[in-house]
């Protein structure tokens, strides 16, 4: 028994010394009941006791700690999270488990709101204490199926609508995030943070937003699956919108799997926003059977070409992704492109202009904490940024918010007509042509180019993506790794008509599982 009890002893305080001594090491070991899991994965551990939600949920946020300093991916983490992870395995002894997202932890972007006591910034010192003490629409449907809400993410200020010569993944409120495969590079955005987050091993899956890119790109210069998805599937109430034409909200995940699993849970029908009435179409999905692994075998699919050329090394990844859904069992119809109308972009650009003076100003006269916040409107927040120039505005102005400050109301013809233009161009002129015409199930075009080096004095370094045709028509767009050009990763986009989810669903797992591009980030 003394023997015994030495060894013990002696084990004890083998484990202190290392703690103490070694603390990362202690969080490494503690980060591997995480690292690189999925949530099946995660599931079948708690299923079998091995692990708890508790555990899983105190590992993500070991993980944060001990290397977010250097990625600054999140902004702030839930003080509540533990709480909501002991509840959850609470129900789990009780023999109650409310779904395959039971326990599983997720990152929010922070123009996303919830009801933990965190502020919902959009990354502007503006709402640095705009505490709303509720939940985005979609929020609580993620609460109600088990999620346990991590934390929020840094994005690009104002979903990056505030300056044309912005930096991806800067924020007053947050500073800059940077790209776990080269620290000097940028994420993209908006969802700058939550594509990091993913990426980096922050939380099972993530949460970002798009208007035009801003779930795509930074999921394909991070290396991970992103999904934009038609919108009015996923409610948009309680997010700092830019534009009620196309902001959508959409998972950000290792995996295709894993991001099909939270989609499915984010659907659903919400009266305060009338266009998610679609989404009643979507109940008899079942989105998780789609993940099947002969889901290229007699798909057509178009590759855009008027997408792809801007990158020699890009496009030779291109050509190794056509192989592969060949090879998959998918027949390639190539050379298609899109044929733009004269003035497109600018009324693409006029469009959000509008719709985000209208939005953004009925959303905050809605804050149950209005009064509390220094500006209540765009004019005020013009006022307000220019009060704060060295925090707010220290690299890039707001030159963008002074062009939709000086838009009219959307009676305006000009808006309306703008409207028209642009989705007549991407909708029946665009993608739903290319389909019709040659009998497509989807297109494909390299998402974008590798990651920019990070730039505050000039900006961002876009040289070319293909997001624009989906988010303008409002249509569904899924991100796969596809390779990487010297080590940084680059996706291959999925898109498809409106409510071709289910279809490239099938695409994009079948493509992920049978090429498998994706290689994680060194931290």
């Amino acid at each position: 028994m003394v023997k015994t009890r030495r060894v013990v002893i002696s084990t004890v305080v083998l484990v202190f010394i290392i703690g103490v001594s070694f603390p990362c090491l202690a969080q490494q070991d503690q980060e591997g009941l995480v690292f690189e899991k999925g949530i099946a994965e995660l599931q079948m551990l708690m299923e079998s006791g091995k692990v708890s939600a508790e555990a899983i949920t105190r590992a993500y946020l070991a993980r944060i700690e001990r290397l977010d300093g250097t990625l600054k991916a999140v902004l702030a983490v839930s003080p509540d999270a533990i709480a909501q992870a002991k509840a959850l395995d609470e129900e789990r002894r009780k023999g109650k488990v409310r779904g395959p997202l039971h326990g599983i932890p997720v990152l929010l972007k922070d123009n996303i709101e919830s009801l933990e006591h965190l502020p919902t910034t959009a990354g502007s010192l503006a709402l640095a204490d705009n505490f709303t003490g509720r939940d985005a629409f979609f929020v609580a449907q993620l609460r109600e199926a088990g999620m346990v809400i991590l934390g929020k993410t840094n994005l690009s200020e104002w979903a990056n609508f505030r300056s044309e010569r912005s930096s991806s993944g800067w924020s007053g409120v947050g500073g800059q995030t940077v790209n776990p495969y080269d620290v000097t590079r940028s994420p993209c955005g908006s969802s700058a943070g939550s594509g990091v987050a993913a990426a980096a091993g922050f939380a099972a899956v993530a949460v970002g937003t798009e208007t035009n890119g801003s779930v795509v790109c930074p999921s394909t210069v991070n290396g991970i699956v992103g999904i934009k998805p038609t919108v009015g599937l996923i409610s948009r109430s309680g997010i700092v919108p830019i534009s009620h034409s196309q902001d959508t909200a959409g998972p950000m995940a290792r995996t295709v799997a894993d991001a099909v699993v939270v989609f499915a849970a984010m659907i659903g029908i919400d009266e305060k926003d009338p266009v998610t009435e679609i989404a009643s179409v979507a109940a008899t999905w079942e989105l998780i059977e789609r993940l099947k692994m002969d889901g290229l075998k007699g798909k057509r699919i178009g590759v855009v070409r008027s997408s792809a050329g801007f990158h020699s090394e890009v496009d030779k990844l291109l050509e190794r992704a056509i192989a592969d859904l060949k090879a998959g069992g998918a027949t390639v119809i190539d050379g298609l492109e899109f044929d733009p109308p004269e003035g497109l972009s600018q009324a693409a650009y006029d469009v959000l202009l509008y719709e985000f003076k209208h939005d953004l100003n009925a959303y905050l006269a809605g804050l149950p904490n209005s009064d509390q916040l220094p500006a209540k409107t765009l004019e005020e927040l013009i006022t307000f940024n220019l009060k704060h120039q060295a925090r707010e505005m220290p690299f890039f102005d707001q030159e963008i918010f002074d062009l939709s400050q000086a838009k009219g109301p959307l009676s305006d013809q000009e808006y309306i007509q703008a409207l028209k233009l642009m989705q007549r161009a991407c909708r029946e002129d665009g993608i739903d042509k290319l389909v019709d015409k040659h009998t497509l199930d989807a297109l494909i075009a390299p998402t974008g180019s590798p990651s920019w080096k990070i730039d505050l004095v000039n900006g961002d370094h876009f040289i070319g993506g293909s997001s624009s045709y989906a988010a303008r028509a409002g249509y569904p767009n899924i991100t796969v790794p596809m390779g990487a050009v010297h080590g940084l990763p680059v996706g291959l986009s999925f898109f498809g008509p409106a409510l071709s989810e289910p279809t490239l669903i099938e695409i994009a797992y079948a493509y992920e599982q049978t090429s498998k591009r994706r290689v994680p980030p060194e931290l």
